[in-house]
């Protein structure tokens, strides 16, 4: 049974505020708690329902410390709606300093604010093979619930650090290619395009700022055929990073 300072614990954790006091984050549902129990993380708290745990014993880690709780516990602790199978506390992974290598493919973000378009980034990141993310300071929290929800488990496998994005591009820009969105590009089709390099994505509304822009060494676009204004951020990444990534042998 889910204990009434325990619900409260984890409630608290749904705002960024007290994830960064207490170093933790939630994780909900089935795919994303089963990954997460493959991963490096450390757990505070893992909570099963008893049909989940009976239906994937045999892939729980070995010696694993959880609570069979009801899927009534679970929706009351969490966010979601409905939950019939898993919740989970998990320490704040500590990541080593950020270091690229001239033929890594990196995606950077400038002021992604919503947590579903971050989270659906980090999914077609793990799916391109793509390990490292850099997000400006403004970006949506990577331990936000809806993030985290989003990935569908890639969260364990991409590493999404914060930072002066200008400052980190201007350090590069000699030693990467540097790519921006801009509807101003040039035609991301017509392009030679090799998987490495940085490839910048912008906000939502707003794009790149003029601040990042300018670290930029060659803006693309992904060419229209159609009258729609604009792009989601994170289909405008799926289309860019698979244009990067065409002529890859799987």
């Amino acid at each position: 049974m889910l204990s009434k300072a325990v619900v409260k614990y984890i409630k608290s954790l749904q705002i960024k505020k007290y994830r960064k006091q207490h170093q933790a984050f939630v994780v909900e549902g089935a795919k994303s708690v089963l990954e997460l129990l493959q991963a490096d993380f450390e757990l505070e708290y893992v909570f099963l329902t008893e049909p989940f745990y009976r239906q994937h014993t045999s892939s729980l880690p070995q010696g694993l410390a959880f609570d069979v709780v009801t899927e009534e516990e679970l929706v009351k602790a969490g966010s979601f709606s409905s939950n019939n199978a898993a919740l989970a506390v998990a320490r704040i992974r500590q990541l080593p300093p950020l270091q690229i290598k001239k033929e890594e493919l990196v995606i950077a973000l400038d002021d992604v604010r919503d947590p579903g378009n971050l989270g659906t980034i980090i999914r077609i990141a793990d799916w391109y093979g793509i390990k490292s993310i850099v997000c400006s300071e403004t970006c949506a929290d990577f331990y936000n619930s809806k993030v985290i929800s989003a990935t569908m488990g890639s969260f364990t496998r991409v590493n999404v650090h914060y930072l002066n994005l200008a400052e980190w591009l201007q350090q590069h820009t000699k030693e990467f290619n540097i790519y921006g969105a801009s509807l101003s590009g040039e035609n991301l089709h017509a392009m030679a395009l090799k998987p490495e390099g940085i490839v910048v994505l912008g906000n939502e509304a707003n794009g790149i700022r003029p601040e990042i822009a300018a670290q930029v060494n060659q803006l693309i676009k992904i060419p229209s055929f159609g009258e729609a204004e604009s792009l989601n951020v994170a289909t405008a990444t799926a289309i860019i990073i698979d244009n990067f990534r065409r002529h890859t042998q799987s």
